[in-house]
C-alpha cells in the first residue's frame, strides 16, 4: 500500500491558518447581535461548510505521523468555537427573555373581573323591534322551516313552474331541482303555513332569514332577513294596509314620515304596489331643481322601501280560503335595508363580516 499523500490537501491543515479560522469565528459569535444573526454566524463557522469542518475531513489525506497533532489542533478549535457559540447562544437568549418581560409586562394590579361591555348583532334587535310594533297591532309572529318545499315557496304562492324565480340562478336547490326542496327565497311561505293552519283571521308577520345567490357587495348578500305580514280577514281593503304600513313607517323612521304607494306587479298579490318613503334626510327637496343633492335618496326625494299588496285569490284558494268571503293583504320589507335607512349603514357586509367595530355603537337595544 502506497504512503504517499496529497500535498496541497495539508495547506488548510496549518497551524496558523486553523487559528485564524478560530479568531474569525470567535470574532463573528461576539459580534452576533440576535439569535437570527448567530444562526447564520453557527452555519458559517461551525457548520458542515465552514473551514474548521474542511479541515476536519482531510485529516486523512496527512501521512499517519501528522495526523494526531492536527487532530489536537482541529479538535481544540472546534470545541473553542461551539463553547463561544454555546455562550453566546444562552447570552442572547437571556436578553430575549428580559426584552419579552418588559414589552410583554402585566399591570397585576389592574382590576381583573372586569367584563367589557358587549352588543347584541343590530339585525337581532331590529327584528325584535318589529315584532313588537306588529304585536302591539293585533298580530302574531309566525315561523317556518328555512328548508321548504317549492310547492310552499312557489306554486302556493302563484309563481308559476317557468318564473325565472324558480330558476338556479335565483334559488339555492337542495341536492338538486328535482328533489323540490329549496332554501326559502322569502318569507312568504311562513304565511302560507299560518293560512293552512290557523283558524280565520289571520294576522301574522313572519321576520327571518332568506337565501338567494345573490354575490356577496355594498347592496346584496346570498344570506339576508326579510319582514313579511299578512292579513286576512273579511272586507279588509288597501286601505287598512295602507295604514298598517303607514304605523310600521313610523315606529321604524320617526312620526311624520310620508309614504307613497306605486302600482307594480307579483304574482302573489292583485293589486300590487311598491312602497317608498319620503326621503328622511332631505324630506323630498333635493328633488327641486336648485337644492342641494341628497346621497340618500340619489336626489330622487323618495325610497323605495317593499313590496305589499293584496293577496291574489288564487293563492287565497291554494290555502283552502274563499275568496269571495275573505279578503287580504300582505307586504315584505327588507330587515338589512330598513337597517341602512336608519342608521345611515352604506355596505352590507359590514352587517355579515361579524366586526365588533360595526356593532358596538349600537348596544344591546336598536
Amino acid at each position: 500500500m502506497s504512503n504517499t499523500h496529497d500535498p496541497v490537501a495539508v495547506t488548510p491543515l496549518t497551524p496558523e491558518e486553523v487559528a485564524q479560522a478560530q479568531t474569525e469565528a470567535l470574532a463573528a459569535i461576539a459580534a452576533a447581535r440576535d439569535l437570527d444573526e448567530l444562526k447564520q454566524v453557527r452555519i458559517a463557522h461551525a457548520g458542515d461548510r465552514s473551514p474548521i469542518a474542511l479541515a476536519n475531513r482531510r485529516i486523512g489525506t496527512l501521512p499517519p505521523g501528522e495526523r494526531a497533532e492536527a487532530g489536537k489542533r482541529i479538535g481544540a478549535a472546534r470545541k473553542a468555537i461551539n463553547e463561544a457559540l454555546a455562550a453566546r447562544q444562552a447570552e442572547l437568549e437571556a436578553e430575549r427573555d428580559a426584552r419579552v418581560l418588559a414589552e410583554e409586562a402585566v399591570d397585576v394590579t389592574l382590576p381583573w373581573d372586569r367584563t367589557p361591555l358587549g352588543a347584541r348583532h343590530p339585525l337581532t334587535t331590529l327584528q325584535e323591534r318589529i315584532a313588537d310594533a306588529f304585536v302591539a297591532m293585533g298580530y302574531e309572529v309566525a315561523e317556518g322551516p328555512e328548508l321548504e318545499g317549492e310547492w310552499f315557496n312557489f306554486d302556493a304562492l302563484n309563481i308559476a313552474p317557468d318564473h325565472p324565480a324558480r330558476s338556479e340562478h335565483d334559488t339555492f336547490f337542495v341536492e338538486g331541482p328535482h328533489t323540490g326542496k329549496v332554501l326559502r327565497t322569502q318569507t312568504s311561505p311562513v304565511q302560507i303555513r299560518a293560512l293552512l293552519s290557523r283558524p280565520l283571521p289571520v294576522y301574522v308577520v313572519s321576520p327571518g332569514k332568506v337565501f338567494r345567490t345573490d354575490e356577496l357587495d355594498a347592496t346584496h348578500s346570498p344570506v339576508f332577513h326579510q319582514v313579511e305580514g299578512l292579513a286576512v280577514d273579511k272586507g279588509l281593503t288597501m286601505a287598512h294596509l295602507k295604514g298598517t304600513l303607514d304605523r310600521f313607517a313610523e315606529v321604524m323612521f320617526g312620526p311624520g314620515i310620508d309614504t307613497r304607494f306605486r302600482p307594480n306587479y307579483f304574482p302573489f298579490t292583485e293589486p300590487s304596489a311598491e312602497m317608498d318613503l319620503r326621503c328622511f334626510v332631505c324630506r323630498g327637496a333635493s328633488a327641486v331643481p336648485g337644492n342641494p343633492p341628497c346621497r340618500t335618496c340619489k336626489s330622487e326625494g323618495w325610497i323605495e322601501w317593499g313590496g305589499c299588496g293584496m293577496v291574489n285569490p288564487r293563492v287565497l284558494i291554494a290555502c283552502g280560503v274563499d275568496p269571495t268571503v275573505y279578503s287580504g293583504f300582505a307586504f315584505g320589507m327588507g330587515i338589512e335595508r330598513t337597517l341602512m335607512f336608519r342608521h345611515n349603514a352604506e355596505d352590507m357586509r359590514d352587517m355579515v363580516e361579524g366586526d365588533i367595530r360595526f356593532t358596538l355603537p349600537f348596544g344591546m337595544e336598536v
